[in-house]
């Protein structure tokens, strides 16, 4: 790099540092002290851009490249089988997490899907590389994270392996963050994160905050702004559900709900990800608005709705999760994600809304 690229990332992190802090995403000096100190150019020397619709290359030679990598973005940085398995989380939604994520020096934090890297040199920055434990699936990717973490003067033990087991050779943490999507918390994070220890983590399409108690259970709310992460996987594999075509639903029946309402309503998205977790869902649209919603879980489930009518097939039934889920959300004054929290136990998790006494009915599947 030249003293010219090195100085212009300086100028770009300082900018965009003041943007986020007028936006009111950064919110904490000593964030904004380890946000302009710690480069995120050098882990993502090559990666996608949306432009025009369209994701295209970037990488050093173009001119673009400096300033793409310092947007408030998510940079998808590798794809297995045409679906993005790794990316540069947008640092507005990072430092969210990092503030949320509460800490202080000397806390011992445990990092889930390194990617990379850029999350963990943040890390690094503010408690000590000593300080920092990061898992990673990908044994390519954790190599390549390490090794830029060391070229820019970080030393974060680096693990290769599946994060939804934790690291308990250096347990106990005092927290927990995780950078990719997850349905439901772990249990192994209970018995690693110490009593009175925060777990952030991506759950559906919001980030929930959770406190560890004596009586070995986390529970807590989630954020207020919505998250979208890539699903957590298995090595070499996408961890998207795969469509399972149009099979011979087992059940069918008449829908009234206005699919063009529940495509363009972040926040039911945001509940419809809770009551239904491990799908991915598709909007077809015409003219007048959107004319089919298509869902598909990781175990095989399948919906679709339009001309007033829905078919379900598989383990579960999602569309009655669909419309169950609408139900909750129009019956109780549109929530947004604040209101939603989780309880964590050894038995299980339960989505409960406004208080842990009023569960929200789920359609669960593991993931």
């Amino acid at each position: 790099m030249t003293m010219h690229t090195e100085e212009r990332a300086t100028e770009l992190r300082v900018a965009l540092a003041d943007a986020l802090e007028a936006d009111g995403q950064l919110t904490e000096p000593a964030w904004r002290e380890v946000f302009e100190s710690v480069p995120r150019h050098p882990f993502v020397p090559e990666f996608w851009a949306l432009a025009d619709g369209e994701q295209r290359r970037v990488t050093p030679e173009d001119p673009d490249w400096l300033a793409l990598a310092y947007r408030d973005d998510a940079l998808a940085t590798q794809f297995t089988d045409g679906v993005a398995t790794s990316s540069s989380t947008a640092p507005g939604l990072m430092l969210t997490m990092l503030q949320a994520l509460d800490v202080a020096y000397g806390h011992r934090v445990l990092e889930i899907a390194t990617g990379t890297g850029y999350n963990a040199a943040l890390l690094a920055e503010r408690l000590g590389s000593h300080h920092v434990v990061t898992l990673e699936v990908d044994p390519v990717l954790a190599r390549l994270a390490e090794s830029r973490l060391r070229r820019c003067g970080y030393s974060p033990l680096v693990v290769a392996g599946d994060g939804r087991k934790g690291y308990p050779d250096r347990a106990p943490y005092d927290r927990l963050i995780a950078t990719c999507g997850f349905s439901r918390i772990p249990t192994a994070w209970l018995e690693q994160v110490r009593p009175a220890g925060l777990i952030v983590c991506p759950l559906g399409w919001g980030t929930a905050r959770l406190v560890v108690g004596d009586d070995g259970r986390a529970e807590g709310r989630f954020l207020p702004a919505p998250s979208y992460f890539m699903a957590v996987r298995e090595a070499g594999a996408t961890g998207a559900p795969v469509h399972p075509g149009r099979p011979e639903a087992t059940s069918g029946r008449l829908t009234g709900l206005d699919l063009t309402a529940v495509a363009e309503d972040e926040a039911f998205r945001f509940v419809l990800s809770l009551v239904a977790p491990g799908t991915a869902c598709a909007f077809e649209r015409g003219d007048d608005g959107v004319t089919a919603l298509e869902l598909w879980g990781t175990d095989g489930a399948w919906a679709r709705a339009e001309d007033g009518k829905a078919r379900q097939a598989g383990p579960r039934l999602l569309w009655d999760a669909v419309e169950a889920a609408y139900e909750l959300y129009a019956d109780n004054d549109r929530p947004g994600p604040e209101r939603f929290g989780v309880t964590v136990t050894a038995a299980g998790q339960r989505i409960w809304l406004d208080s842990p006494s009023r569960p929200v009915p789920s359609a669960p599947v593991t993931v």
